[in-house]
Order: structure tokens, then sequence, then C-alpha cells
């Protein structure tokens, strides 16, 4: 039996819901398509927010024949396979190669595919979720316009839900929006298994079919850095909230306990440092916490600390400083070390003068005579 997704998927850039910036009057693609200009491009964006029906929709506009392939389970025998040995006769379709998951393509797989598109033997599109600057060969990505698709809104989500026809009580549509987090595929395949199993759709019926939510996190891909990176900043700018919502992301993920704890000590050290000195103290304490006790209950003792740090006065003074005085050793070199602070282990060093006048609390500067008149920690 066909799925509820295949049954409903746009043919047409009219019937193609979201992406307006990209297919809307006088956006690119849709002046590509219009004007039936053959070229390469890839698709990133979050899954199910279109990308496969776009590829679909361009090559069925520009009259070429199309040809889909997952990165997963494919390799340079299939792609062999599609385009062939023999130069294309003059007169002949076009061939477009959508790749799903292009990023899971390995260098020497991109790297056999780039000749083709070279040659033009074949329209390259690509489909990814990761950022392709780093997952795709430069070679291959400047051969290739980058779009940039966005996850589908609360209004457009409503509107794939209105086109399956199924019958939707406003509660259950609202709830089923909400947590298919704008990817039409979670919304379809929620929807199809409730009336398959219930009959009916209601909140409890779509809350009994999906059971549990997995959040779009890949903890090697693009949304793990962006998430760690907003649960920084949002400590950093003093607002726990921001900082407990980031982290129960990161949580309800699976992300490792660890890993999150670490950032915490060095957030401690790097953004509150002198201000709060025991702020390291509490880090430190967070991470033996997650490194005792583990899921689920070090999320209590993440949370904690989350929301001391981010409430803790910052003070980068340290940090600053010490990044100053990096440069220094960096930009000079072995400067002479002053004689009154060096080691005299032996009678000769002594002689020399190593540690002669040293006293306790002296005032006078230790560092390098080059550097004497700095001031890195103000």
């Amino acid at each position: 039996m066909e799925p509820l997704a295949s049954k409903i998927r746009p043919n047409t850039l009219g019937e193609f819901i979201g992406q307006k910036h990209l297919v809307g009057k006088g956006k690119p693609l849709r002046v590509a398509i219009e004007k039936k200009e053959l070229f390469s491009f890839i698709l990133w964006g979050p899954p199910g927010c279109g990308k496969t029906t776009l590829g679909r929709i361009y090559a069925k506009e520009i009259g070429a024949d199309f040809y889909e392939l997952s990165a997963v389970d494919s390799g340079k025998e299939d792609i062999r396979k599609i385009i062939g040995t023999k130069q294309l006769r003059l007169g002949a379709k076009p061939k477009v190669l959508f790749i799903d998951e292009i990023h899971r393509f390995n260098k020497a797989q991109q790297d056999y595919l780039l000749p083709f598109v070279e040659r033009g033997d074949v329209t390259l599109i690509g489909a990814t979720t990761e950022n392709p600057s780093f997952e795709v060969i430069a070679p291959l990505l400047s051969r290739c316009r980058v779009f940039v698709l966005n996850e589908l809104s609360e209004e457009e989500m409503a509107e794939v839900i209105a086109r399956t026809k199924i019958k939707t009580s406003s509660d259950a549509r609202d709830w089923l929006v909400r947590f298919s987090s704008g990817d039409a595929r979670i919304a379809l395949t929620a929807l199809e298994t409730a009336k398959k199993l219930y009959g009916k759709i209601t909140v409890d019926t779509l809350k009994e079919a999906v059971q549990s939510k997995h959040l779009r996190y890949d903890k090697k891909g693009e949304e793990h850095y962006n998430t760690i990176s907003a649960f920084i900043k949002s400590m950093r700018a003093s607002q726990p909230d921001a900082a407990l919502y980031y982290l129960a992301r990161m949580v309800e993920a699976g992300e490792d306990p660890l890993f999150i704890a670490r950032r915490m000590v060095v957030f401690a050290s790097e953004d509150i440092g002198l201000a709060v000195p025991t702020a390291l103290v509490v880090a430190n304490a967070v991470f033996r916490a997650c490194e005792t006790i583990g899921y689920p209950e070090c999320q209590i003792n993440l949370a904690h600390g989350t929301a001391y740090l981010a409430t803790c006065k910052k003070s980068r003074a340290s940090y600053d400083a010490y990044l100053e005085a990096q440069s220094d050793a960096k930009e000079y070199g072995n400067l002479p070390i002053p004689l009154k602070v060096r080691n005299a282990p032996t009678k000769l060093m002594k002689n020399l003068g190593y540690h002669e006048g040293y006293k306790f609390y002296d005032k006078e500067p230790y560092l390098p005579d080059k550097l004497k008149k700095k001031k890195y920690l103000k």
C-alpha cells in the first residue's frame, strides 16, 4: 500500500508547500525551472522540508530523466550504471541524478562523481541535512549552487496536514504541528499510523501512535554544535532560562552528559573566572556527579550547575590576560628571565647571580626586561 507521504507528494511547483524564498515568484529555483536552466545544485536543509520533492519537480519541469540514489547504500557502481559509458546522443534527454544524504558519500566516491558533473554527463542534485562546506569536497561543491531550505512553519505544516483530507480535530492538528517541529514526514507518518491503528485522529491517538519523540540532533552534525553554542552563549549572557532550555534539548536528544559538563568546566574559568572563583569548583563537582551517576539522575546536577553558572557574575579578565601574555610569548620567544627569579641549584649558578636579591613579596617586576611595563591583568 502506498504510504500517505507518497500519495500527497506534490508534482508541480504550484502544489509545493514552503520554501517561498526559493520557489516563490521571481525566486531562483522557480526562475531556473521556468527557463529550463540545467545546472547542478545542492539542497541543504532539515529533514522533511521538501528536498526530494523539489529535486523531482525540477527534473520533470525541465524534461530530464530522473535517477535517485541514497548515499547510505549506493556506490561507484550505481553511479556508473546510471551514467553509462556512452556520450549523450543528440536530442537525448539530460540526466538528473538526485543523491539523498550526499554528505554520507566518502571522498573517493565524490571524486569519482566529479568528472561526470564537470563534463555535463549528468546534472547533480545533492540533498543533505549537514553543512555542505564541511561534508562535500571543494571541487564538487564549486560546481554546484547551494540552496538553503528552512523547516516548515506552523502554518505550512497545517497546510500539509489539511492536504491529506484526513479528518482531524483542531486540538489534534495543533499538537501534531508542534510535535513534528517542521518535519512533514514526521507529521504524515504519525497521522497515517494513528488512522490505521485507531480509526480516528485525536491528541491521545496521536500520542499512542508516536510513543516517543526523537529530537533532530546528530552528535557529529551541525545541530550538535549549534545547540552547545547556544547553551554556552546563553550562560555567558546570564540568561538561565535559555541555557536550561538548550540543556534540556541536549539531554532529551541523548547527548553525552560528560560532553556538556566538560564545556561547563571550561566556561567556569573562561567566562566567570575571578568574578566568582568557586564557579570552577561547582563545575568540577557537576562533572564528577555526571561521571559517577549518569543519566537520568545526573540531569539534575547539570540543571543545577547550568542555573548557577548562568546567574554568576562574569569576568574574562584572567583569560584575556593570559591570551595577551601568550601573544607576547609567541612574538618575543624565550626572553631572558631576570636573574633574581632563576633557580640556583649549583654553586656556579649562585656565583653568576642566579637567585641573588630575591625576596618574598618583592615589588620589582619579575617580567623579562623587554616586558617590564606590561600589565596583562587589568
